[in-house]
């Protein structure tokens, strides 16, 4: 049994939530500058190179890459060999949160939905918590922006349907978004599972590295295929058409009912902001 003071995990998350404000994900500022050199010149072009200068400058200047600097998703494997002490791992999680984001000047977004009144703090965070075989703590935290949170659906489709009603599903959702999501946009699918549990595979998709694929090739070749629909919308850079409406699409699995085939896709802006760390 190891023991971990939840203080680890505090300045853990506290200094993912400092470095993931202002840094764009290494594969992300790969993928827009592959969309850029493969793009046309014309208005996507000029807009893909301006949001790599965007992306350069915050992090020279240590400044947040986005106004919006998110809902604050955090996800923890916790090793079932750890044995936490000190304060609740979720106290320490939003206090960790709540001092980032006064510290890095960062835009408190969080509010309650029916009053709309800011808590101020941008707590409580979003945090996921699962149980691992192991030793370790495994944080990831993700500033998850609302613009392209609220292009994201959920459908209950029929098991018939199979892989054609699942590609369908992430184009249309895709297309239905346009431009509001500002794209070239990253694409998280869960499949399978229940209704709230697929809306997390889709969560946990956007975690992945952009470009990286499924090790389940039925699973991989949706991936692609999804993509290619995707990217023959011609939505383009920040709607300005052109090749690359989306940087990559990320699928996640579950196993389901019989009488179920559930499809979460969450969209993700170009500003994809992801930091892991290991305790």
């Amino acid at each position: 049994m190891r023991y971990i003071d939840t203080k680890e995990i505090e300045r853990s998350v506290y200094g993912a939530a400092m470095r993931a404000g202002v840094n764009l994900t290494r594969s992300c500022r790969q993928a827009l500058g592959a969309a850029y050199e493969n793009e046309d010149e014309g208005a996507a072009k000029f807009a893909l190179g301006e949001l790599l200068k965007n992306s350069e400058i915050a992090k020279e200047k240590g400044m947040p890459v986005c106004q919006d600097t998110g809902m604050a998703v955090v996800m923890l494997e916790i090793g079932s060999d750890v044995c936490l002490v000190g304060k609740p791992i979720y106290e320490a999680v939003n206090d960790a949160v709540r001092a980032a984001y006064a510290d890095g000047f960062f835009r408190k977004s969080v509010c309650d939905p029916i009053t709309r009144k800011n808590t101020a703090d941008n707590t409580p965070a979003a945090i996921h918590v699962e149980i691992v075989p192991g030793d370790k703590v495994a944080v990831t935290f993700m500033p998850k922006g609302f613009g392209s949170e609220n292009m994201s659906a959920l459908y209950m489709l029929k098991p018939a349907q199979g892989t054609d009603g699942i590609i369908d599903a992430i184009v249309e959702t895709v297309k239905k978004a346009g431009s509001r999501p500002c794209p070239p946009v990253y694409v998280g699918v869960g499949i399978g599972g229940t209704f709230d549990g697929c809306a997390y595979l889709a969560k946990k998709a956007l975690t992945r590295d952009i470009g990286t694929h499924s090790d389940r090739d039925d699973i991989a070749e949706i991936e692609r295929q999804a993509l290619k629909r995707i990217n023959e919308l011609h939505i383009g850079c920040q709607g300005f058409g052109g090749k690359i409406t989306a940087l990559g699409v990320s699928c996640e699995w579950a196993p389901t009912h019989i009488a179920g085939l559930p499809v979460a896709v969450n969209i993700q802006c170009h500003c994809v902001r992801c930091v892991k760390e290991v305790i």
